[in-house]
Parts: structure tokens; C-alpha cells; sequence
């Protein structure tokens, strides 16, 4: 049984490092093909502070819980109204990274350098808020799913707000923009919060019919996102 567990640890350790350099090639990529320049100075600040957490997020989780980073590696929704959402925040995506790039080398914008640096900052405790709930929370899967023994969460920052993953993800891509010194790419990102809206409501009714004891978690935890306002 260990050999097996080990075995797969190695599959999983291959899996997640094919998809992380992957992911760096291709945002690189869009970023950096548009700016038509490796001098672009906010994108390197802001993958340092995108990816280097990422890389020991991921260490930690090969460690600790590998089961949960193989429910993270799941791509594929199986809810159709999900997937329409999952197609749709990543044409937001591509646009938003997209822009940064042409901005910068036609000059849209004049991001002040402390709103640069303050956007970063906010990215990074948006992700260690996301840190914190692949912590407390080990169903934490990428996609929309009931898993065999799934138990409603309902410590830490689910004791506040039933959906905490969405704000540490809304913070650290609706800031993406300004960290990377564009305001035009303001605009292409702002249906993403609708877009999150939109999910959570689908993905709650999903929840309230599969997972026993949540439709009485919504009634101990009453704000999806936000206290006192949703």
C-alpha cells in the first residue's frame, strides 16, 4: 500500500509540474508577446507574486493532502450551466491578461508605481486567504462536485461567509489589472463578479440537494460573500 501511495504521489507530483509550467509558458506568453518587451517590469513583480506562493502552496499540499491537489486538477464541469460559466471567465481571463501587454507598449495608461505596489500586496493576501481555504476546507475541488463522505465545512473563514475561495479569487484577478499597470484591463475583468454571482447561485442549489446539513449551514452562515450585504 505505501508503494502504491508513493507511485502515485509521482504521478501526481508529474501532473502538477507539467501543468504549472505550462501555466507560466502561456500567461507568459500573452503577456509578454503584446508588450513586445521583456522589460515589463510590473508583469515580473506580479508573477513573483503570483507564482512563487503557488510553488509552495502546491509543495505543501503534495505533503499534506495530495488528495485534495488531485481534486484540484480537475478541469472538467459536469454541470452544463457550469461550464458555460468556466468558458466564459476565461475568455474574461485571456482579454484581461491580454490587454496589460498592448497597454504597455502603446502607453493607455499612467498607473501611479504605489497603486502598482498596492494591488500586489492585495493579490497576496487574496492568496493567502485562498491558502487558507484549501486548509481548513479539503473538498475544495476546481470543479463543481459532491465527493463520497463530503461534509459541510463550517469552521474558520466558512464560519463567516459560506463561499471564502470566490473573494480570495475575485481580489487577486479583478487587482490583476492595476498590478500590471493597465486601466483599460479594468474594464475587460468587471464581468467577473457577475460571473461569480452566477455560479455560486448554481452551485448552491447543487449543494442543497447533494451535500447533507448545508441547507442548514446556509441558514448558521447567512452571506455568500460578503457580511452583511450578500
Amino acid at each position: 500500500m505505501k508503494g502504491k501511495n508513493i507511485s502515485n504521489n509521482k504521478q501526481l507530483l508529474i501532473k502538477v509540474l507539467i501543468r504549472f509550467v505550462l501555466a507560466i509558458i502561456l500567461i507568459g506568453l500573452i503577456v509578454f508577446l503584446p508588450a513586445g518587451s521583456i522589460k515589463f517590469w510590473e508583469a515580473w513583480v506580479y508573477f513573483s507574486i503570483l507564482f512563487i506562493p503557488m510553488i509552495l502552496v502546491l509543495i505543501y499540499l503534495l505533503k499534506k493532502d495530495p488528495e485534495l491537489l488531485e481534486r484540484r486538477m480537475k478541469m472538467k464541469e459536469k454541470e452544463e450551466p457550469q461550464k458555460v460559466f468556466v468558458k466564459l471567465s476565461i475568455l474574461v481571463f485571456f482579454i484581461a491578461f491580454i490587454i496589460p501587454g498592448f497597454d504597455y507598449r502603446f502607453e493607455w495608461s499612467e498607473v501611479p508605481f504605489i497603486v502598482i505596489i498596492i494591488a500586489d500586496l492585495f493579490i497576496f493576501i487574496g492568496y493567502l486567504l485562498f491558502f487558507l481555504v484549501l486548509k481548513e476546507n479539503t473538498y475544495a475541488s476546481r470543479i463543481i462536485e459532491v465527493g463520497k463522505d463530503q461534509k459541510v465545512i463550517s469552521t474558520g473563514p466558512y464560519a463567516i461567509i459560506r463561499h471564502p475561495m470566490y473573494i480570495a479569487v475575485l481580489t487577486m484577478y479583478v487587482l490583476s489589472p492595476l498590478a500590471l499597470g493597465s486601466y483599460w484591463a479594468v474594464l475587460a475583468v468587471l464581468p467577473l463578479p457577475v460571473l461569480i454571482i452566477l455560479r455560486i447561485k448554481n452551485e448552491e442549489k447543487i449543494l442543497i440537494d447533494k451535500l447533507p446539513g448545508y441547507r442548514e449551514y446556509t441558514q448558521k452562515v447567512k452571506y455568500r460573500l460578503i457580511p452583511y450585504m450578500w
